[in-house]
Order: structure tokens, then sequence, then C-alpha cells
């Protein structure tokens, strides 16, 4: 993406979910073949995203010429969402949304990513994150075993 053709970064609405839905499961699809196959449409992630997710977390999106391309969710000090549209990565997106996140996360961030997302571990690592704790699975509704990672200011970045 060229600097005339920006990627814009703005809070997210609630007319927003149905393009963050989109964007949550075409990424889950793509970046994370080894889930189970989505249960709910995306009518009911629509849903989740309006009635729960955007009630209860601060949520932005990436916004490249009109449409939704990503979304970044912070609870508190915990980043429970970064999503990507699959034909945006690696384009800078990501880093759009952790780099606005962490402006609204003064004290630093915690995420948690599955040990198998070798392509999230990456990124996150990249931009200064290191692994708190390791998890066999138990504590998540997919049982598969996850990582804990911290980014503090003053941390690489």
């Amino acid at each position: 993406m060229s600097d005339d053709d920006a990627v814009v970064i703005r809070r997210a609405r609630t007319a927003d979910a149905p393009a963050i839905a989109q964007v949550h499961m075409a990424s889950r699809a793509a970046t994370m073949p080894y889930l189970p196959p989505q249960k709910r449409n995306h009518q009911q992630v629509t849903d989740w995203v309006r009635e729960v997710h955007l009630r209860r977390n601060r949520t932005w999106v990436a916004e490249h010429r009109g449409e939704v391309v990503g979304y970044a969710s912070l609870a508190g000090d915990l980043l429970q969402h970064l999503y990507l549209r699959p034909d945006v990565r690696r384009r800078g997106v990501g880093t759009l949304l952790l780099d606005e996140v962490r402006r609204h996360s003064p004290a630093g961030l915690t995420l948690h990513v599955f040990q198998q997302n070798t392509d999230a571990r990456a990124f996150y690592e990249h931009h200064g994150f290191t692994v708190t704790a390791t998890g066999d699975g138990s504590g998540t509704m997919e049982n598969l075993p996850d990582l804990t990672l911290r980014w503090e200011p003053g941390d690489a970045a």
C-alpha cells in the first residue's frame, strides 16, 4: 500500500460489525487451519461483534479505500483481537493497529496466542513482546496450547 493509498485507523462503530465479522472469519480460516471449522455463520458472528465485543472492548478498525481490512480490540491491558483480511497481511496494517492500541495502553499490553500460530508469534516478538507464560490448552476454548506475551513501554518496538 503506497502513501497515496493510505490506511486509516479509527475507532470502530456499531455499523462496522458486519465488516469486522467478515475480517474475523476470513482471517481465522486463512491463518489458523488447525482450528475446527467455524460453527457460527456470518450473522451470528456479526451479532457477537455488535452485542458483546463492541460493547465490552475498545476496538479500532483499519480502513483502506473505505473498506474495513483489519481490527484490533483492547479490554483493559489485554489485546483480545488483532485480525487482518488475508489479502492485506505483511503490508504494515497490523503494525498500524498495534501502534494505535499501544498508544491507549500506557502501562503495557498482554495477549494470548496459540503456540501453533507461528506467524503471529513472530509478529509480536518483532514488536517487542516477550513470552511470560505457557499454557497446555486447558484454559482455552479450543483446548490448544497457548502462550501469554507481554509488551512494556520502553521495550524494543
